[in-house]
């Protein structure tokens, strides 16, 4: 199954302690951008479901089952400052593990699967637009997913 996104990717980021409420602590998450990333994934994840993109095997309730392994490509914006006649690499924030994080967290609302802890294997990369063969040509991310081999 391959699902591809539009939007900033945004890293799943640390939270804030804001109090206590009601004797239960209050946490906020820290980064603005997350929210609008995992709405973006989720969106894309729903509506690969609804048209059939996602030709796996899956329970009743649409996730898919079993082990799993996933590999996405983050597209990045390019920053002005880049060189714009050789290829560059995003080796600056947002952290990887953090973007693979939030895109997991979006699938798992999006019933796409039951939980991440069922992904065994997961391949992911930041490239710029048009700087690797599976790089959009705008921000995003390409996401496939299969069970395990």
């Amino acid at each position: 199954m391959i699902i591809t996104v539009y939007g900033s990717p945004a890293p799943q980021g640390s939270k804030r302690f804001l109090g206590l409420k009601g004797g239960k602590g209050t946490m906020v998450e820290s980064s603005k951008a997350v929210k609008p990333w995992r709405e973006a994934v989720k969106a894309a994840a729903l509506e690969a479901l609804e048209v059939g993109a996602l030709a796996v095997d899956r329970h009743c309730n649409g996730a898919i089952p079993g082990a799993l392994q996933m590999e996405i490509t983050f597209t990045l914006a390019k920053p002005k400052s880049a060189p714009k006649s050789r290829r560059t690499w995003p080796d600056k924030k947002p952290d990887l593990s953090k973007l693979v994080r939030s895109t997991e967290d979006a699938l798992t609302d999006a019933g796409a699967w039951e939980d991440d802890a069922r992904v065994i294997s997961c391949l992911a990369r930041k490239v710029f637009p048009g700087e690797h063969a599976k790089a959009l040509h705008i921000p995003g991310a390409v996401i496939e997913i299969r069970a395990a081999d």
